[in-house]
């Protein structure tokens, strides 16, 4: 498998299936998100879900586990009051407070490298409970 990114401050790598994956997102809408994990084994950050162009907020939330830490990236379509369709893409750090402490330290520290492999983030979310990213506060950021 081939390593696109090493992320100098954690020594972890980013697949290069996460930055395809993002550029589909981004470019093709072939998905609506992409949920991402950290192999501490392999010290890699591969795709661990990814939501289709049907799937929606929801699925989203429900992809990302109690207890355990994770990275999503969600793009998120919606019309201004201009009546203008316009589309943002979000970067959300999951850590919910239910996750181990060594996963925290590194999701946190790992952050800053995969944000910049996943080049046209428009805006980030750090998130420990469902109430944190709701979509509520994506569309209130959003606007």
């Amino acid at each position: 498998m081939a390593m696109a990114f090493k992320m100098a401050t954690t020594g972890m790598w980013v697949a290069d299936e996460c930055k395809s994956s993002f550029m589909e997102m981004k470019w093709k809408k072939v998905h609506r998100f992409i949920v991402f994990k950290i192999d501490e084994k392999s010290r890699l950050v591969t795709v661990d879900k990814v939501g289709g162009p049907g799937e929606g907020f929801d699925e989203l939330a429900a992809s990302l586990p109690n207890d355990d830490c994770r990275y999503a990236v969600f793009d998120f379509d919606f019309v201004t009051v201009d009546n203008c369709r316009k589309s943002k893409i979000f970067f959300i750090a999951w850590s919910p407070t239910a996750s181990r402490i060594r996963a925290k330290m590194l999701y946190a520290t790992s952050k800053a490298g995969l944000r910049r492999a996943l080049e046209g983030v428009h805006y980030e979310l750090q998130a420990t409970d469902p109430t944190e990213m709701g979509f509520d506060v994506i569309q209130d950021r959003a606007k």
